[in-house]
């Protein structure tokens, strides 16, 4: 459910764009994601911060497209967000000396300090490259283009880079059941 509530202004956006074009479909990525923080505070009672940021990015860089009439604004946006989220990674770990992936993660797995950090240059790395992705897919190909790449092109490199931690985190996994004596 709660994957779903993430994805839920992407697909609509996704949607939207099909059926009534850009500018309609910035106004229901703006009012989905009103909609999914409101939700969520209902719901939880707290929203992440980065689901804030999220709400913010949207309404600033969809306010513009729409004002501007111009899809450059909504283009950036994916990619605001991504420099957003890395460079928040950094700045944690170069001025605050805080790793946050494993502020994060840190309660559901038990991992050397060197595997946190490697974690974090990664997550960095993916974040850097996707927006810079974006970008090159927003200004050389066509809309309809990058709308597809941005949900099913994002969404896949996305799931292709967590399932590469996955393998990579795979190597510190502790087997915790005890081994049994072999039967004669």
């Amino acid at each position: 459910m709660k994957l779903l509530i993430d994805f839920f202004p992407i697909i609509l956006f996704f949607v939207a764009f099909k059926v009534w074009g850009i500018y309609v479909a910035t106004g229901v990525a703006i009012a989905a994601t009103v909609l999914q923080i409101a939700y969520l505070r209902y719901r939880h009672g707290k929203v992440e911060a980065m689901q804030w940021v999220s709400l913010g990015v949207i309404v600033v860089f969809g306010g513009a497209t729409l004002l501007a009439h111009s899809d450059t604004f909504i283009k950036w946006k994916p990619t605001v967000l991504y420099w957003l989220m890395g460079g928040a990674l950094l700045v944690g770990q170069w001025v605050f000396r805080r790793n946050l992936i494993k502020s994060l993660m840190g309660a559901q797995m038990e991992l050397p300090e060197p595997a946190w950090n490697a974690l974090n240059w990664a997550w960095s790395g993916f974040f850097a490259a996707m927006g810079l992705l974006n970008l090159w897919v927003a200004f050389n190909f066509d809309t309809d283009t990058w709308v597809n790449f941005k949900l099913f092109g994002g969404l896949g490199l996305m799931l292709a880079f967590v399932l590469a931690q996955a393998v990579f985190l795979s190597r510190y996994v502790k087997d915790t059941e005890p081994e049994k004596d072999p039967q004669p």
